[in-house]
């Protein structure tokens, strides 16, 4: 027998033994071709990414991570799963679409998690999840724990912006991460010729200001050492890594085999002796650990697991139609009445500073809350909703970020996954536009296709509507956009002291909260706002104004022109009710109704394009459920359809104002 292999000889002390990181190799393998089997037989359907070949990287980063530190894997992620220590059977589960799975059969193959491992999901957008790692991350150096986050992605994701942004951000904050490329070879079928101009990807490190190494991903030993480093230098406060690990995928893309297999046969030919299960069985061999009858041994027990998985979960429940709705959102937080404003001017706030109030009740009451976003620090923010806060509360919760938005919202999600309340502010809600998978697919939808799992307690603050002659760009009032995507809440408040109360209840509420702020009420008149701390639960109307004639239901910026149509058409007898909705989503159609029912004659405005506006779901929420209240047609108000533009007499026509509402009403009265 040759000599033992110096690799095997001076292994260090605390790793797996290596017949167990044999085992699990083994494991995952026969796993990912039983899935395989199953795929082709009809059981398992939909889709699924097979990580055969590249079960040495998933073994070896899991054998020198701690079970505390942070997992964020991607599509292909089954190894990943396993070797940290996932269930077989809720796995398995999950691919059958059974009740029983991970995430209750209503995630899938590629968004499998288990938060009780630190396992923050897996994901079906390309590179989505790196920014959550960083956000992680950044959880783990607030607290001091000595966790790190390990961020697995393939060499496609390499390309997209998340990617970019995430590891600038991770570099700049120097966040214990680690970023574990899988170059397979391939993107779908693309090899790295189409993907980009260099061949090795850690190359890109040193543009991150990072440390960046090519490792053999296919030598389990190789990558334990290499991911061991990486794990110390993060915990140790150096920052983060990028290793990009040399592997090969060995089946074609997905388990869906309705696409030709263009892959250069030369290549594949290359990488076949390469295979890492028969490469770590002849080391094992050599070092005389390992022989025929303990391979079989161990082969005969991990099919035995794999066909237990089977059995079991074939037999579990299905996925239920009961879980769908109770998944989407966690419940909402109910709060006294607040406090009546105190009637004084020694405490009229104006909207901005009943924001500022808000958030550093917030921050005083609870030290998992932190601010960031662009400028939010020592400038106090473009609209100064932030100044004076990080004076108070440090450069650590009161955090300036890279122009980078998709990796702060990212981040921010990953925060909020591992107990952090992030209120991450976004200049313009038309930026929104560049973070816009982060908000749609991965704030919005996590908790859904985790099982209604997990809590995400994120606001993203944003500045909405026209006013300020700043352009197309930058004056869009998009609520109407995200009250469409199940999963977010949408608070869009009108006065300064809903908007102390509201923004209060977003921040303690466990959903992601898109957060309006119209800049046309940034000019309003001050108002009477309580200084004690107090919150206004999500989901309540507020009746501003009574009256019996004639409902506005009035969406933020609107509010104030409906008070004052209001006022100066009572003299001409029209006695007009006005319904401030305050949240959009959850939409408090009661409220909406009983007025209705008082008044039967309804205008619905807002700042937002008329066409497809929110206003149409409320009068078509109207016209289904209080048609036989109704004396005439909902009426709406709205801008027209075109952009914002900038010169003022232009925005000034575009943006709808009293006039165009009391038209609406007069319209009622005459009809």
């Amino acid at each position: 027998m040759s000599a033992v292999p110096p690799t095997v000889q001076d292994r260090p002390a605390g790793r797996r033994p290596l017949l167990e990181q044999y085992r699990l190799m083994l494991l995952i393998r026969c796993f990912e071709e039983k899935a395989a089997e199953l795929f082709q037989e009809g059981v398992i359907f939909g889709t699924a990414h097979s990580c055969v070949g590249q079960e040495a990287i998933a073994v070896g980063a899991a054998g020198v991570m701690r079970d505390t530190d942070y997992l964020v894997g991607h599509h292909r992620s089954h190894g990943h799963l396993i070797a940290a220590g996932a269930d077989l059977r809720r796995m398995m589960a999950e691919m059958f679409g059974k009740r029983t799975g991970y995430c209750k059969g209503l995630g899938g193959s590629m968004h499998i998690a288990d938060l009780s491992l630190d396992i923050l999901g897996c994901n079906g957008i390309v590179g989505a999840g790196i920014p959550h790692a960083c956000g992680a991350a950044l959880t783990a150096k607030l607290r001091g724990t000595g966790q790190a986050a390990v961020a697995f992605f393939g060499d496609g994701a390499a390309g997209q912006g998340a990617a970019h942004e995430g590891m600038n951000l991770a570099a700049t904050w120097k966040l214990p991460v680690v970023f574990v490329c899988e170059n397979n070879q391939f993107a779908l079928s693309a090899d790295w010729r189409t993907l980009r101009a260099v061949e090795d990807l850690a190359d890109r490190a040193a543009g991150y200001g990072m440390h960046g190494e090519v490792v053999d991903g296919n030598d389990v030993l190789a990558v334990e050492d290499a991911v061991d480093r990486a794990l110390e230098a993060a915990r140790t406060g150096a920052g983060p890594s990028f290793l990009e690990m040399k592997t090969f995928r060995r089946m074609q893309h997905s388990m869906r085999t309705n696409l030709p297999d263009v892959r250069d046969p030369a290549v594949l030919e290359e990488w076949e002796p390469k295979d890492p299960l028969p490469r770590f069985e002849r080391l094992l061999r050599d070092a005389g650990v390992l022989d025929d009858e303990g391979i079989e041994a161990i082969r005969g027990d991990v099919e035995t697991a794999v066909a237990a998985a089977v059995e079991t979960a074939l037999a579990d429940e299905d996925a239920s139609v009961d879980d769908l709705l109770p998944s989407v959102f966690g419940r909402h937080r109910r709060y006294p009445a607040p406090p009546e404003p105190p009637d004084s001017p020694e405490r009229e706030l104006g909207f901005v500073a009943a924001i500022r109030e808000a958030l550093d009740l917030e921050l005083a009451a609870d030290p998992d809350v932190i601010v960031m976003g662009e400028d939010v620090g020592r400038v106090g923010g473009l609209f100064r909703a932030t100044e004076g806060l990080y004076e108070q509360y440090g450069s650590d919760r009161i955090r300036d970020t890279p122009l980078t938005e998709s990796g702060f919202v990212g981040c921010g999600i990953g925060a909020a996954l591992t107990g952090l309340r992030p209120v991450v502010e976004l200049q313009f809600s038309d930026f929104a536009g560049v973070a816009f998978d982060q908000i749609m697919n991965q704030a919005a939808k996590l908790r859904f296709m985790m099982g209604g799992t997990p809590s995400v307690p994120l606001v993203l603050r944003m500045t909405s509507g026209g006013g300020l002659r700043l352009g197309a760009q930058h004056s869009q009032s998009l609520e109407a956009l995200f009250a469409h995507i199940p999963g977010l809440v949408v608070v869009m408040p009108s006065n300064p002291f809903d908007a102390k109360g509201l923004l209060a209840a977003a921040v303690q509420d466990d959903n992601p909260v898109i957060f309006l702020e119209q800049k046309l009420l940034f000019f309003g008149d001050p108002v009477s706002v309580p200084e004690e701390r107090y919150a206004i639960e999500l989901g309540k109307a507020r009746v501003v104004r009574e009256g019996t004639d004639v409902t506005i239901v009035a969406l933020g910026a609107t509010v104030p022109h409906a008070l004052r149509v209001a006022r100066e058409l009572e003299p001409e007898g029209v006695s007009i009710e006005v319904v401030d909705p305050r949240t959009l989503v959850p939409l408090d159609t009661e409220t909406i109704a009983r007025s209705v029912e008082k008044t039967h004659h309804v205008v619905v405005a807002h700042e937002a394009v008329q066409f497809c506006g929110f206003g149409s779901e409320i009068a078509a929420h109207i016209g289904q459920h209080c048609f036989w209240d109704l004396d005439a047609p909902v009426v709406r108000v709205g801008a027209p359809f075109y952009p914002m533009p900038y010169h003022k007499d232009l925005e000034l026509a575009t943006l709808p104002g009293p006039a165009e509402i009391a038209a609406a009403v007069r319209s009622l009265k005459t009809a």
